[in-house]
């Protein structure tokens, strides 16, 4: 199984290195053809409006053809990019998740915590930087994880997206789930 994990920007190497950990070759994708080579992908956190910018338009197309048809998972910027609708401010996204999500929600980065949440039915530790919040879910998206009453993983179809930043905690069960929704196409 080959993953690729976006290396525009963000914590690309955290992904990299919990990838490898679970056993998948990883592929650090700069190039919009390299998404041809992959069997799923992740994209890291960082600054959603700053992959617009450095994805371009071509690369905009060519990854919005990639998340509709292979499996991804996008964590916090990640999962703003494969929203349908985006806020605080509005800006454009992949449209792969059927969520409404408002960008900073969390708060500033000295607002930055590590919560505990529900992952299933078990508690699992959740990084929030600068982290959005699911406002609105489409009928079809499945909730995986919560921290309070709030959304915090989900899921539809072969994409997830995670509002917190799974790489930078030592669990590894979000990251194992998305390697089971490309092998199998479910997350266990």
């Amino acid at each position: 199984m080959k993953i690729g994990v976006l290396a525009l920007q963000g914590d690309f190497d955290a992904h990299r290195r919990r990838l490898e950990e679970l056993g998948a070759e990883v592929v650090l994708v700069k190039k919009p053809e390299q998404l041809d080579e992959i069997d799923g992908l992740v994209i890291p956190g960082g600054e959603s409006s700053t992959f617009l910018k450095l994805l371009g338009e071509a690369g905009f197309e060519k990854l919005k053809q990639f998340v509709h048809a292979k499996p991804t998972f996008g964590t916090c910027a990640g999962a703003i990019l494969l929203a349908t609708e985006v806020e605080n401010p509005k800006q454009i996204g992949l449209g792969a998740l059927d969520i409404r999500i408002r960008r900073n929600a969390y708060g500033r980065q000295l607002e930055s915590s590590i919560r505990e949440g529900k992952f299933g039915e078990s508690a699992i530790e959740m990084v929030f930087i600068r982290a959005p919040k699911i406002e609105h879910l489409g009928n079809n998206v499945e909730v995986l994880a919560t921290e309070g009453s709030d959304p915090v993983v989900v899921r539809q179809g072969k994409t997830m997206a995670a509002t917190f930043h799974p790489e930078l905690s030592d669990d590894t069960r979000i990251h194992r789930a998305f390697l089971d929704l490309v092998s199998t196409g479910s997350p266990r």
